[in-house]
């Protein structure tokens, strides 16, 4: 079994060579039990969250296996710093675990970060009506635009991927914007990321999987624009021409479970 332990946690190593068992165990709170696994875990006054990648079917598993590929999960523990130095938030790396069978195949692999405390997600605007959702719409904006500002692009930009709380009190005047907005996002699930730098197609693109009434897309695209220096009419056209195809190829073959108008 390989482990590798962000350094600032080494502290945790007796706990986290536990963590292939425990995931088995009725131990811990369960986030999610589908194709992976999300556990949260409470040890030495943190809460870590772990995720469980399934074992990969071939040609996968020789992809990973080989090396010809990162897995999923040491592309999530590295990625995740790589984030943090460049101001956009996500769940601080724990350790990466990876499990392989007595001829080298991968098995299972775990990424173990800090849980986010954020408890919104991105679908709670499904239903949105006017007036609920500007001052949100102009946040995720200002976020998102840092992010590509900084030549990261996230591949799975999708409401379940986007965790966001909001202070409860107002910031304070002459702050920075990043670190006192009402509004925090935390992206996670990043395993599937690009680096370098991020131009207006694929920018405006990246917003084509969000839920939310089709003025609420217009109205964060248009302020997102405004914050990298692009034509709003033009930012809008994209990205709503991106969303158009993606949901119709996905209405295909799944239901929508929001009001979706393109």
């Amino acid at each position: 079994m390989k482990i590798l332990i962000d350094k600032k946690y080494e502290h945790l190593r007796p706990f986290i060579t536990t963590i292939p068992q425990l995931m088995d165990s009725s131990q811990g709170t369960t986030i999610h039990d589908g194709r992976n696994l999300i556990k949260t875990f409470s040890t030495e006054g943190l809460v870590l969250n772990v995720k469980r990648y399934h074992r990969p079917a071939m040609p996968n598993l020789l992809v990973y296996s080989c090396g010809l590929r990162k897995p999923k999960g040491l592309r999530a523990f590295q990625y995740a710093s790589v984030l943090l130095n460049h101001g956009v938030e996500t769940p601080a790396p724990v350790a990466y675990i990876e499990q392989r069978n007595a001829i080298g195949m991968l098995g299972y692999s775990y990424f173990v970060s800090l849980h986010c405390p954020y408890g919104h997600r991105l679908y709670e605007f499904g239903n949105a009506s006017e007036g609920s959702y500007e001052a949100f719409s102009a946040a995720l904006a200002a976020f998102t635009a840092h992010m590509h500002n900084e030549g990261i692009l996230h591949r799975d930009y999708s409401p379940g991927n986007i965790l966001w709380d909001m202070d409860e009190q107002p910031p304070t005047v002459g702050a920075d914007s990043r670190t006192s907005s009402r509004y925090h996002f935390s992206v996670v699930d990043i395993n599937r990321m690009s680096f370098g730098a991020v131009d207006m197609k694929a920018g405006c693109s990246n917003f084509a999987r969000l839920w939310g009434p089709k003025r609420m897309i217009q109205l964060i695209v248009r302020t997102y624009a405004g914050q990298r220096g692009y034509d709003a009419d033009e930012a809008e056209r994209i990205a709503l021409d991106a969303r158009a195809r993606f949901w119709k190829r996905f209405s295909r073959r799944h239901a929508v479970k929001f009001p979706l108008e393109l």
